[in-house]
């Protein structure tokens, strides 16, 4: 597959689940007691409200052609967590929603997997077509999977930090949050370091490949594989 077709096939999935992940936020902090993103319009599925120019289409686009590590990002939800009804409980509830929802979008590509493959083993000539979708629902797998495992980095302001910080003694807690002014600057820097990568991508492709595995007889094969 070109570059150009990996794009397509990648955008749609990889846009919907970041703006699922943003949304997930949202609806999360509005029932923990804060409409910050409701009273905002941020508590929406349009994609373009959640498009940030840089981490959502540049730097995708950036280490896709470099064939380094895809990462990136929507812009975040805005949360006040003083809103809260109970602060702590409700930043953890909150910042843990995101990836919730990923996982959730994950598990649920691989039915989706196997309708395609159904209707195309019984429909022949919707099978090119279907085996594009299964493509699609493979990359929906792994990329939700990747944003997981991205957003458990314990390095603020991902949203295992969140939950980290509440572990921490006030004081200790105050300082590993002031690393967030670095922490774009610190993932990038872990990306360059090869160990780390292969540490943080196995977990994506063997979960893939377990999640997929009931669903084999039901691929289709085509000219396009991953």
């Amino acid at each position: 597959m070109n570059l150009v077709g990996t794009i397509l096939l990648i955008a749609p999935i990889l846009l919907f689940s970041m703006v699922a992940h943003e949304y997930a936020h949202g609806y999360a902090a509005l029932k923990q007691g804060d409409p910050t993103a409701y009273q905002l319009g941020r508590l929406t599925w349009n994609p373009v409200r959640h498009i940030d120019p840089f981490m959502t289409i540049i730097l995708p686009l950036i280490l896709i052609v470099a064939h380094a590590p895809i990462i990136g990002g929507a812009k975040p939800v805005p949360v006040n967590p003083r809103n809260y009804r109970r602060y702590k409980r409700g930043d953890i509830i909150v910042s843990l929603a995101g990836v919730a929802t990923n996982l959730v979008i994950a598990v649920l590509c691989v039915p989706l997997f196997v309708l395609a493959g159904a209707l195309g083993h019984a429909l022949p000539a919707l099978a090119p077509s279907l085996a594009l979708l299964q493509v699609m629902l493979t990359y929906g797998v792994m990329f939700n999977l990747l944003l997981v495992l991205f957003n458990l980095i314990p390095i603020p302001p991902l949203d295992g930090s969140h939950v980290v910080k509440h572990l921490l003694p006030p004081a200790w807690s105050l300082r590993y949050q002031q690393v967030g002014r670095f922490g774009l600057l610190i993932l990038i820097l872990l990306l360059l370091w090869k160990p780390v990568v292969d540490w943080w991508l196995w977990p994506v492709s063997k979960g893939t490949q377990l999640l997929l595995a009931p669903a084999a007889a039901f691929h289709l094969s085509g000219p396009i594989a991953l």
